[in-house]
């Protein structure tokens, strides 16, 4: 695999693996564990969820400020690490939450996130570059060797960039195994066993005093004699306490793998950093002459890639506020609507990364063929195909929840037990779900960064790389409406905005289509 590649890559690729198994973990639980520990609605939780990951994308801007002015990217990763191993220290304390300690355990739970995000934006998109550089010097090096061998080595970045890729998502298949293995192993060695419903009803006894509806009571009765594996379990305050503090402490222990991941990622940047090297420093302009109309042309085309690029960002805004969806309003249908006696919800998580690495070959060899037949299809007109492809994934959902007739999140957790159970949804549901998501993830991803590339004006190559990662955080900040609608409305009301949303994207994007295909040609 990383045959005619710069040795450097391994160490890149095993340092962001690293980093990725612990982001991956956060992805897999964060909605439903800030809801199991603090007791709060899913909407507040989603709003965390949202400025979280919005948090990450913006900070990667001032971590390449930081790099880029200091030159010194291999410090600005390492300090990224250990800010990053921090974060996850603070959120492995077990501190249970009770009413006097909550005003500042939340706060100190924000603050460790916090850490995280920056922590990611130093080392995130530094990485990057430095894989970059790694292949401006390859090049450069076959360039010696004429031109034959510098045309060899050009074609070899866009693979080493999948390898890269594909072992991030290597570390995101893991990651999201780890969390509920942990959580299920506490919980069974105090003689108890996970239930997605329950937290939230401990929660409502306990802030209740006990005094909870009839239906509520009933409820939670059921599943307390489900989770007790010693016998008959008594429903009182120290039942529901006692629940609360096992259930998220086994959540608590998963960050510990996160910490462990993040040493390991460290450790291999630490050893093997003399091979990798620092991003060039950027050569000194030559000053230039240019007439009245070289100069107004050179604005008219300036002006037209800007709003290209600005077409384009706002189109990829929409899909990661659809995609995104994973660890917001999914990841509350798979804990409410899908069987989860034997898989638990956050495993699910683990079906994207999955495809990634199945399908990335599949798709490459399909764009391939197409091309060796003279059929190339265009890269704006590829991002339009994903906008459609993520409308299938919510098509489906629309009309398979229509069907069952699913009332909204909050209704269908107050339904009884036995009732709701024999409404729940299989496995095979999110699997479909997210293998259309994943799909259009690799037609809209990796190449709307290529788009970027192809039409942003050379001397502002890296503000427009800052631009997409500003979109990525817009999409990012908003999907936190995902959870409110899921559970204000009838859940096929929900999936059907994000429908409409992605149909809307695309109509205009294959409107622009010819456009686009100009302005990258030009």
């Amino acid at each position: 695999m990383f045959k005619n590649h710069p040795k450097g890559l391994l160490a890149a690729a095993l340092s962001n693996m690293g980093e990725r198994f612990g982001y991956y973990i956060m992805n897999a639980v964060l909605v439903l564990f800030l809801c199991s520990k603090f007791g709060i609605p899913d909407e507040k939780s989603a709003l965390i969820y949202s400025v979280f990951y919005c948090g990450i994308y913006v900070l990667s801007l001032v971590g390449g400020i930081i790099a880029d002015r200091t030159q010194n990217y291999k410090g600005t990763i390492q300090t990224g690490l250990i800010i990053m191993a921090l974060g996850y220290v603070c959120l492995s304390i077990p501190i249970t939450s009770t009413a006097t300690n909550t005003a500042w355990l939340l706060p100190f739970t924000c603050l460790a996130l916090f850490l995280i995000a920056f922590g990611n934006g130093l080392f995130k998109g530094n990485l990057q570059a430095m894989v970059g550089q790694l292949y401006d010097n390859f090049e450069a090096e076959a360039a010696k060797q004429g031109p034959e061998a510098l045309a060899k080595a050009k074609g070899q970045r866009d693979s080493g960039f999948q390898i890269f890729y594909v072992f991030i998502n290597v570390g995101g298949l893991i990651a999201p195994f780890v969390a509920p293995l942990l959580r299920s192993w506490w919980l069974k060695s105090h003689d108890l066993v996970y239930n997605a419903g329950l937290p939230s009803l401990c929660h409502q006894y306990i802030d209740n005093g006990g005094n909870i509806p009839a239906e509520a009571m009933q409820n939670l009765t059921e599943l307390a004699q489900q989770v007790s594996l010693s016998g008959s379990a008594t429903v009182d305050m120290a039942f529901c306490q006692n629940y609360l503090q096992i259930f998220n402490e086994g959540v608590h222990y998963s960050f510990i793998a996160s910490v462990a991941a993040m040493l390991i990622s460290l450790t291999i940047f630490l050893v093997t950093k003399k091979g990798l090297p620092e991003p060039a420093k950027k050569a000194a302009k030559e000053v230039v002459g240019y007439t009245e109309e070289e100069k107004v042309a050179m604005a008219k085309e300036i002006k037209q890639r800007m709003a290209a690029l600005f077409a384009v960002l706002g189109i990829c805004i929409f899909f990661w506020l659809s995609f995104h969806q994973n660890g917001q309003s999914l990841s509350l249908f798979a804990r409410d609507f899908v069987k989860t006696d034997a898989i638990a919800p956050e495993i699910w998580q683990a079906v994207n990364p999955f495809f990634v690495i199945v399908l990335t070959p599949i798709i490459m060899a399909i764009f391939a063929a197409l091309s060796r037949k003279g059929k190339e299809v265009s890269t704006p007109r590829k991002i339009a195909i994903g906008m459609g492809i993520t409308g299938l994934a919510y098509l489906f959902l629309t009309l398979f929840s229509a069907a069952n007739g699913y009332p909204s999140g909050e209704a269908f957790r107050a339904m009884p037990v036995a009732e709701a159970a024999g409404m729940k949804a299989g496995w095979w549901v999110l699997i479909l779900t997210y293998f259309f998501l994943t799909v259009a993830e690799l037609f809209i991803s990796p190449l709307g960064l290529s788009f970027v590339s192809k039409v942003a004006p050379k001397n502002m190559q890296g503000l427009c790389q800052g631009l997409w990662l500003g979109a990525t955080a817009i999409g990012n900040l908003f999907i936190f409406v995902g959870p409110i609608m899921y559970n204000a409305w009838p859940i096929w009301k929900c999936w059907t905005v994000f429908l409409v949303i992605c149909l809307v994207a695309m109509s205009v994007m294959l409107g622009m289509v010819k456009w686009l295909e100009k302005i990258t040609k030009a």
